[in-house]
Parts: structure tokens; sequence; C-alpha cells
């Protein structure tokens, strides 16, 4: 819908961002570059409407065009992920998480997962967040230096701690997942297994990572990151579990589902069903592993040695640098990463001794394994010489010639 735009702030401040997305190269693996369709239906009159309940079933009036948006959401996903029951209202992965726990176990209840150091997510047991404030979180972590998760070590800590909940997923994590060893696990000590797959759904939708849905009594994730679609969650189950789940999000933990987002995540999930994003989740993994063999090529280490997924953890304490400094030097060369604790680090989290770097968005904006060789070569450039007034002068050029040539959204330059 086109309108007049007269608080110049706020566009000036729009406009910029989408300057900078053009300009800079995105290598955050929790972001991604939303298609114009999936950007277009949040900025629509879904947005005036209040729908507090599920389609059929609402608090408010007037619900029937929601309701089918919904339904459409809610049909997509079960459909993409092969779940018996989707809901499609969580306002953020958070959210999904929260939902799912209030579902799954009640406050007090122990909780085991991954330990944040190690690659956990802040909503798996952080002590300022509602997890760690309402749950009696537990943790599993990787083995010191092969940095992988031993699933011999989760059956062992699970028969100690006894969890309602075991909790599979991370945010930081390179390797595979084996979902069904952690549900043998579940089964064997009487708990629940919930997947946290935010950031591998749009692998496991294009079929470049196992999915955890066969496995899982719950599976929440984020509609932004690989699945590329809108900022917002989401979460599958089984048909035993729809009516927990759906309580839990609403009046549980949020009042009225933001419409025009939900009509943004079923554009997305109806793009994740394509041949062509098939190809794209291949093609992010196969970017991934090029890239971290380049940088190791370099001389950095790559947490794990390597990657099957689309994230690395890179220690750059090899070159002198904590995490910190190494995402300030990149970010000077429109190279953008951000610091990250290493298992077992020995720096605070806000310097940290690695970076995470994400092929999601780059694979979005055509770049494929020559790019990804460069990419490779300019990072490990710039963390080697960090002050190097000619090599920033350098990479910064060539970083802007390669962006001007793949450009995000080249019609315009906002959206």
């Amino acid at each position: 819908m086109d309108c007049k735009k007269t608080d110049d702030a706020v566009w000036k401040a729009v406009d910029l961002e989408a300057a900078r997305q053009e300009r800079q190269i995105e290598l955050i693996a929790s972001e991604n570059h939303a298609s114009r369709e999936v950007i277009a239906s949040m900025g629509t009159v879904l947005t005036n409407k209040y729908a507090e309940g599920y389609p059929g079933r609402r608090y408010y009036g007037g619900c029937e065009h929601v309701d089918t948006v919904e339904e459409l959401a809610r049909k997509r996903a079960i459909e993409l992920f092969g779940s018996e029951r989707a809901n499609a209202q969580p306002h953020s992965g958070t959210q999904a998480n929260m939902g799912a726990l209030m579902a799954l176990c009640k406050p007090g209840d122990k909780v085991l997962g991954m330990t944040l150091d190690h690659g956990g997510h802040l909503s798996h047991g952080h002590p300022k967040n509602f997890s760690g404030v309402f749950y009696e979180f537990h943790g599993y972590g990787v083995e010191e230096g092969s940095e992988r998760i031993d699933m011999d070590r989760v059956r062992e800590k699970a028969l100690e701690v006894r969890p309602q909940v075991l909790l599979a997923g991370a945010s930081a994590y390179s390797r595979p997942l084996d979902f069904a060893a952690f549900a043998a696990i579940a089964k064997e000590v009487g708990a629940y297994l919930m997947v946290d797959m935010a950031h591998i759904a749009g692998l496991v939708a294009g079929g470049a990572h196992a999915s955890p849905v066969p496995h899982a009594d719950v599976v929440t994730m984020t509609t932004h990151k690989t699945l590329r679609g809108p900022r917002g969650g989401l979460i599958v189950c089984g048909a035993d579990w729809i009516k927990q789940i759906n309580s839990a999000i609403f009046p549980g933990g949020q009042g009225g589902p933001l419409m025009h987002v939900i009509a943004a995540k079923a554009v997305a999930l109806r793009e994740a069903a394509s041949p062509e994003f098939g190809a794209y989740a291949r093609q992010v993994v196969e970017n991934a592993k090029t890239l971290a063999d380049g940088l190791s090529e370099r001389g950095l280490r790559i947490v794990s040695g390597g990657t099957d997924n689309h994230l690395m953890m890179v220690d750059v304490t090899a070159v002198g640098l904590t995490g910190a400094d190494a995402e300030d030097a990149l970010h000077r060369v429109d190279i953008t990463v951000n610091k990250n604790l290493i298992p077992y680090d020995k720096q605070p989290p806000m310097k940290a001794s690695g970076i995470r770097i994400g092929t999601a968005a780059v694979t979005t904006r055509g770049f494929g394994v020559p790019e990804m060789k460069r990419l490779a070569t300019w990072i490990a450039d710039v963390l080697a010489a960090p002050t190097d007034e000619a090599v920033a002068k350098r990479v910064g050029a060539e970083v802007v010639e390669l962006t001007s040539t793949h450009r995000i959204y080249p019609e315009t330059q906002s959206v």
C-alpha cells in the first residue's frame, strides 16, 4: 500500500539501513534477507486487526479474513515440516520456547539443555531469562578437544538429573544434532523431547539437515534466520500436544497475535516449499564449508574442526585478538560478524575469544563458492593486520565492488 512519507527522521533511518545492508557483507548467522513479498506482507492493513484466540474461536468479531491467513500459515508449516499440528502465533523464538516449556512442564521442573557458554541459547536457561527464572535448568556441553556433543555424556547427565524435558538445539554449534539419540535418551529417563531448531529450520525445510519432527514431542523455531521469513516464532508438534501449546501461547504468554507478521510467515513458508529453496539450503551448507576451509587454510582455527550447517565458530586468539576486536576490525571493512564465546572460553562474554560466522544471508544475495574463497582471504587478511590502513582500504574497496554486483533489492534503495 503506497503512502505519503512525512516522518523524515524515521524514513531517513530506514533508507540508511537499506543502504547499509546493500553495502555490507552480512555474515551474522542469525540474520538473512527476506524477500520483497515477505516484507510487503508485513506492511498491510492486517496490522490493524486484533484477533485474540485461534481461527474459528476468536474473542473479537471481524476475524474471517485473518482466520484465512493464519490457517494458511498453519497448513503450510504442517506440510513443510511433516508435523501433525502447528502454532504460527509466537512473536519470537524465545516466545515459542516459553510456550513449549509451559506446555511440557511446570515451574520448578528440571530441564536439561545445552549450556550457553558451549553454544546454547539464552532461552535455554540463562539465569535472567524466563527459562532460568521459572525452571531448574541443568546443562550438557561439548567435549574438550573435539568440541562436539558426546551423546554418551548427555545420557549420563540425563540419568543423573532425570529432567522433565530434554532440550536439544543451539545457537552456536556447527555440527549435526543426533535427534534419534536425543529421543532415545528422553525415552529412557522418562522426559519429553523438545527441539529448538531456530538456526537450522531453513536447512531442515530445504532437506539440507535431518529433521527433528519425527523424534520430538515439540519443535520450536524462528521464521527468520535460515528460513528467510519475517522475525517471528513457530511451533510444530503432534496432535496430542496442540491443545497445551495453544493455551500456553494464548493466553499463557501472549495476547493478540501479530496478523501482519503471520501473513509474512505464510508467504515465507510457501517460498520455503519450492525446489529453488531446497537448492538455496544446500548452497548455504556448501558455502559454509568452503568458507571454513578457506579460513582454516589461513591458520584460523575453526571450532570442532569445521561445519556441517550454516555457521562456524572461529577462534581468533591465534592472531592475538579478542572476538570484540575481530568484530570491530571486520566491521570497518563492511564485513559484519558477531563476537561469540567459544567452548571453554577464558574471556568474558563482551570480549569473547571467537566470532560466529554464517552464510545464510550471503547465499540469499547470490554468493557461491568463488565468493566464499574471496571472503576467506579478506577476513584472514584483516584479522592478520587489524590496524593496517592499507589492508583495510584494499579489502573495503573489494567488498564494495562485490556487493555492488550482488544487490539484495536492486530496484530501489529502500524496501
